[in-house]
């Protein structure tokens, strides 16, 4: 396999993450993009030198010779993205998640059934500290679990002196989203628990909205057990949290019988006879999760090996979220 051509659909906020991890990927070119916003998409091409500009999916593939997509546009749109490029015969990278509810997913894997292979961006697990937690885990540090807890707090839904909600002034699109602090954000420590701890099932769920500026949810408390043993394992979502930073960041619990694991935003501690500490730097870390689920996608196509985020894992991540919402009976503002 020479030199794989690599169309991105769409030219959105995330795009500034795809666009350089696919630079820093050897053998590997982004020879298009497309997207209906002429000015996000001159912004990306112009900034990224990409050749090929198209105002839609179709019409990139029909001008251009690729040999797989990269689908980084909003979740609504996901499902046909991604069954256009299977027409087309391509293997994909899909942003998460493969669809806007479980439902959806499930019938998009059923109708590829297979036809192509399809990697679920999902880059969260990518995150250094967290494969250095795996192999920390793998290495037996903690000993037997006793349990585990993750908080993601912050206050970016308070109005701070400027009368603004800084959650909704970096991402604008938090407002109209019906399915919003689950589905957009906790997802993603939902896979990565599943990453390093295994599967889960969900038992509790109480999801809330704090304010009239958005219809989803801004707080979350989940209650889980491991399947193979009934580990207990919390997770605690809230943006609208008094004394809480604006950017909320991973706090991560983790103890044992031989030890305690704190993640502290960047921070990865072990507590216990052989303690450690690892440091990672922020802006670092963020740009190597989209560099790594990009270089993982481009080897196990090189490779004919298996994603570690195929299609069929993410629908396990999307279980959970669906429970969150059926356990909890939370209704979007303005649904009846």
């Amino acid at each position: 396999m020479g030199l794989l051509r690599i169309g991105v659909v769409g030219a959105g906020w995330v795009t500034q993450y795809h666009l350089p991890a696919w630079q820093r990927v050897e053998g590997a070119k982004v020879a298009a993009i497309c997207d209906p916003d002429p000015a996000s998409l001159a912004l990306r091409a112009d900034t990224f030198g990409i050749e090929g500009r198209y105002a839609s999916l179709e019409a990139m593939l029909a001008n251009e010779r690729l040999d797989a997509l990269d689908i980084a546009t909003p979740r609504r749109f996901h499902a046909e993205n991604v069954l256009t490029g299977c027409s087309h015969g391509l293997p994909m990278l899909c942003q998460k998640p493969l669809g806007v509810d479980l439902d959806q997913a499930r019938d998009v894997v059923r109708k590829l059934n297979g036809a192509v292979p399809l990697m679920v961006h999902e880059n969260w697990r990518f995150r250094p500290y967290y494969r250095t937690l795996r192999s920390w885990l793998d290495e037996g540090v903690l000993g037997d679990l006793v349990a585990a807890r993750l908080d993601f707090h912050s206050s970016g839904m308070i109005i701070d002196p400027d009368g603004q909600r800084p959650a909704l002034v970096r991402q604008p699109f938090f407002r109209r989203e019906p399915r919003l602090l689950v589905m957009e954000v906790l997802i993603h420590h939902l896979d990565s628990l599943r990453f390093l701890l295994g599967e889960f099932d969900m038992h509790l769920a109480r999801l809330a909205r704090s304010n009239n500026d958005i219809i989803g949810e801004d707080s979350a408390t989940l209650s889980l057990t491991r399947r193979e043993d009934g580990l207990p394992l919390t997770v605690s979502g809230n943006l609208a949290v008094h004394g809480a930073p604006q950017a909320p960041s991973d706090q991560l619990y983790l103890w044992g019988s031989k030890g305690t694991i704190h993640l502290d935003g960047t921070v990865l501690r072990l507590s216990g006879p052989q303690p450690r500490e690892v440091r990672f730097d922020p802006v670092e870390s963020y740009q190597a999760a989209y560099d790594g689920a990009i270089s993982h996608f481009v080897a196990a196509l090189r490779s004919g090996g298996k994603f570690e985020t195929d299609a069929l894992d993410n629908l396990n991540t999307l279980v959970l979220v669906e429970a969150a919402y059926r356990i909890s009976g939370f209704k979007p503002a303005g649904a009846i």
